[in-house]
């Protein structure tokens, strides 16, 4: 069911709760909102300006330095009055978290579906540490899939290992497209300087490999040393400078070979914490840029799609994304 008119508003949390209910997920509908019984944070279902007007300045927060680039809240209401899913994470009556998104089409060979796409997700920089993105992600995948859709995209920078490890590992979304300087020139404060590269993630909301990672009995999460342990090919090598940053050795980039002989899984290196690597060093984050935009438009030409990323922790750590030949991975 698509809730794509005004006059289907005041009965979405109702329907949410007759199709949803509360058998698989640690939350549950009311009548105004969407509460959490693992913490105080409270997610809420957001149709009016009131409820939507404090994601500008939460935006003001989380993407600091261009006024420009805030989605005024007005923008926002029009695509929650018209199918699109707006939610605010609460500690009390104070919102410090968001998630923005409307309804897309896609092009397949069988015509056009439609998709979810997700804008936006920001949580304010002290609440990060307890888990309020994913639980925004997690209700956001729920009230899409009692919509009918089937598939949730977003972009996000690959250097981050932060998202990466909450996209990839922990909710389950695959990715095999990359997109050069997706957003152009930007201005905020995150992002300044440097190309706006993008992974393009697909989340598909009914697959077996992300319904396992949203249930109560979420599978063990991988680590590293199983990864090394069973000798995965390595597509890069780094080594530290002296200020303690991963350097990529452009000598010493491996991509597979596109015959039989290919591995069925791979591991690409990224900074493990890549915006204070370029604050600290401009020239090696642009460095990271290039040499990942590089690595990662070869692979996906060869079929390859991000399934996995797992790190070591410690003085050194260390983050790589795992890469799989094909979609034969997508149930786990």
């Amino acid at each position: 069911m698509l809730f794509n008119t005004n006059d289907q508003l005041p009965s979405i949390v109702e329907s949410f709760n007759k199709i949803i209910g509360t058998k698989d997920l640690s939350f549950y509908f009311n009548k105004n909102s969407l509460v959490m019984d693992t913490d105080k944070i409270t997610i809420k279902l957001l149709e009016n300006y009131v409820e939507i007007e404090p994601t500008e300045e939460i935006q003001r927060q989380v993407w600091p330095g261009s006024e420009a680039d805030i989605v005024p809240a007005h923008a926002i209401v029009v695509a929650a009055h018209n199918g699109g899913v707006v939610l605010g994470a609460y500690d009390g009556d104070k919102m410090v978290g968001f998630a923005y998104g409307f309804l897309g089409m896609v092009p397949s060979a069988a015509g056009q579906y439609i998709k979810h796409c997700s804008h936006q997700v920001g949580v304010l920089p002290e609440y990060r540490a307890y888990g309020v993105g994913f639980k925004l992600k997690r209700a956001q995948w729920q009230v899409v899939r009692s919509q009918g859709v089937d598939l949730i995209t977003w972009t996000y920078d690959p250097l981050l290992s932060l998202n990466a490890n909450l996209n990839i590992a922990k909710l389950g979304a695959v990715c095999n497209t990359y997109k050069r300087e997706y957003y152009g020139e930007m201005r905020d404060g995150l992002n300044v300087g440097l190309p706006s590269d993008r992974f393009q993630v697909d989340w598909w909301v009914n697959s077996e490999r992300v319904q396992k990672r949203l249930s109560r009995e979420a599978r063990k999460k991988l680590d590293l040393a199983h990864f090394l342990a069973a000798e995965t090919f390595k597509v890069n090598t780094t080594h530290l400078s002296e200020a303690g940053w991963e350097v990529p050795e452009e000598e010493n980039v491996h991509l597979p070979p596109e015959d039989d002989e290919r591995p069925t899984i791979l591991m690409v290196e990224i900074p493990t914490d890549f915006l204070a690597l370029k604050a600290a060093d401009p020239e090696l984050g642009l460095r990271w840029r290039m040499h990942t935009r590089a690595i990662f438009e070869a692979l996906f030409a060869r079929q390859y799609l991000v399934t996995d990323y797992v790190y070591l922790s410690g003085n050194h750590a260390r983050g790589y994304y795992v890469l799989s030949y094909g979609d034969s991975t997508l149930g786990v």
